[in-house]
């Protein structure tokens, strides 16, 4: 009797919370209909009211099905799933190798193919990665042997947990990393790796009370040991022309300190660097930051027009090659991990496909090439991409985002606000749960073990004993009627005017 009248007593319980909830979906839609008659903002809610709501929905997921279950392996942007896949595999230190041939289209016009040598070289033959010594003027000089590093990401564009796992990830692997232009953190030193230290243009954790450079603050970093160089950044491949952006809700109070900046207000930084106006104040500011810290000096630039670089080598030359940048890392215009205007980060400046070589070759021509270590950065996050830009002349080659597939990114396209679902872009505690330092650092580690790993098994495919011996001669890239033409055709040797390797060398 008992039992039957616990039934009775449910069954009316539900059946009236049924009826709330069907009354309560009513009314919602209802509501929602009179709404969206009423406003004019959207013709679709207007004219389809309730149901053009979907729309909004369905446009959000679509990034998500697009990804998962509609493109094919290499169809994907800005990083198909083949490449993202081979980063994750080898980030967990899986097997990285495929079956049954390639998947990727050899055809289209811009194919990279390297050339594989009758001869190959032997493992008992291969050579370790030599050293590259930036800063031989410096009293402290930087080597580093390790062509793959990792590039700028800013404390506050990622996250504490995220720049740990970097920090400590790459101190394993032997490799540097850039803190971005966000400033020097707590977490960038934990981790013990090697730093180089990012000048934007707004100047955070190196400026002073109005905003300007400040030796004191120059020789406040120069004092860590790990801080090995200085890296101006004059523009990036996300927003070439503009400078950094962080939106207010990822500016907490810790960021805020760092930076010296107020806390939930968007961080702006100006379009340059106010006191660099050509290639003299450029080599001033160079001077300026490498005497203040006695540590290697270079810049950062997307590259679009070249006659400043002709200007600038010019200028190195009359004034004495100890007055060149040590380095300049050259960064592709096909975006990067930053938020960034869409008209900027599609239509300006060029991709490192085209401005790798070009540079190259502007510097060996005025014969300050051997002066200036190039780095490269800019989707090269695949040995074969990285290998290629070790053929066309780049010294080393950094990555961020190749680093973020490492720690777990999965392509949400939430960068630009504080809601990445691995918890590597946001600041909110919840999602920051997801990225254990741990495990992570040593996906990090492995990635760029297994990055050096396989850019050597090209070198040695070609021929040559180290990466560092590959030349433009060893890759050719597919022109327009279909047939491969070798790098060093497309991009004959430059030979330093007479002029120039005098003064540069006298």
């Amino acid at each position: 009797m008992i039992e039957m009248e616990t039934i009775d007593f449910l069954t009316s319980l539900l059946t009236r919370l049924f009826v709330l909830s069907l009354l309560a979906g009513v009314l919602t839609i209802v509501v929602l209909y009179i709404i969206d008659v009423r406003q004019t903002e959207h013709a679709i809610r207007r004219n389809y009211p309730v149901v053009g709501r979907f729309r909004y929905l369905f446009e959000h997921l679509g990034e998500f099905f697009r990804q998962y279950f509609f493109s094919m392996d290499r169809e994907e942007m800005p990083f198909n799933r083949a490449e993202r896949s081979w980063a994750y595999r080898a980030a967990k230190g899986e097997d990285t190798t495929v079956a049954f041939g390639s998947t990727r289209d050899l055809r289209p016009v811009g194919s990279i193919l390297f050339v594989n040598c009758a001869y190959p070289t032997l493992d008992e033959d291969a050579q370790p990665t030599t050293f590259v010594t930036m800063g031989p003027y410096c009293a402290k000089p930087y080597s580093m042997d390790s062509v793959f590093n990792i590039s700028g990401m800013s404390f506050g564009s990622i996250s504490k947990p995220a720049v740990q796992a970097l920090s400590a990830g790459a101190k394993k692997a032997g490799i540097w990393m850039n803190t971005g232009e966000g400033g020097l953190s707590p977490y960038h030193l934990e981790g013990g790796a090697d730093i180089v230290f990012q000048i934007g243009t707004a100047k955070y954790g190196v400026r002073d009370a109005l905003g300007g450079l400040s030796d004191d603050r120059l020789r406040e970093l120069a004092a860590h040991e790990q801080v090995k160089m200085f890296e101006i950044k004059l523009s990036q491949g996300a927003k070439p022309g503009k400078g950094g952006i962080l939106p207010g809700e990822k500016v907490t109070a810790e960021i805020a300190r760092i930076r010296a900046i107020e806390v939930g207000v968007s961080s702006i930084s100006p379009n340059r660097h106010p006191e660099v106006k050509s290639a003299a104040g450029l080599l001033d500011m160079i001077h300026r930051v490498r005497s203040v810290t006695s540590k290697p000096t270079g810049i950062k630039v997307a590259i679009g027009a070249t006659a400043w670089l002709d200007d600038l080598c010019r200028e190195i030359n009359r004034r004495g090659i100890e007055s060149a940048p040590d380095f300049i890392t050259i960064d592709s215009a096909d975006g990067g991990t930053g938020a960034a205007p869409m008209s900027l980060i599609d239509f300006v400046g060029l991709p490192i496909k085209e401005s790798l070589p070009l540079v190259v070759d502007i510097l060996t021509s005025h014969g300050v090439r051997d002066r200036i270590k190039v780095i490269a950065s800019g989707k090269l996050i695949t040995p074969a991409q990285a290998a290629w830009a070790l053929c066309v002349g780049a010294d080393f080659i950094v990555s961020a985002r190749g680093f973020m597939f490492a720690l777990g990114c999965i392509q949400a396209l939430q960068c630009n606000k504080n809601t990445c679902p691995t918890g590597i872009t946001t600041h909110d505690k919840k999602l920051q749960r997801g990225l254990n330092v741990i495990d992570k650092t040593e996906r990090v580690a492995s990635y760029a073990t297994a990055m050096r790993k396989e850019i050597h098994i090209i070198a040695h495919s070609c021929g040559v004993s180290e990466p560092r011996k590959l030349k433009r001669l060893h890759a050719r890239i597919v022109g327009n009627d279909g047939r491969s033409t070798p790098l060093d055709e497309l991009y004959p040797e430059q030979v330093p005017s007479t002029r120039a390797a005098v003064v540069a060398y006298d």
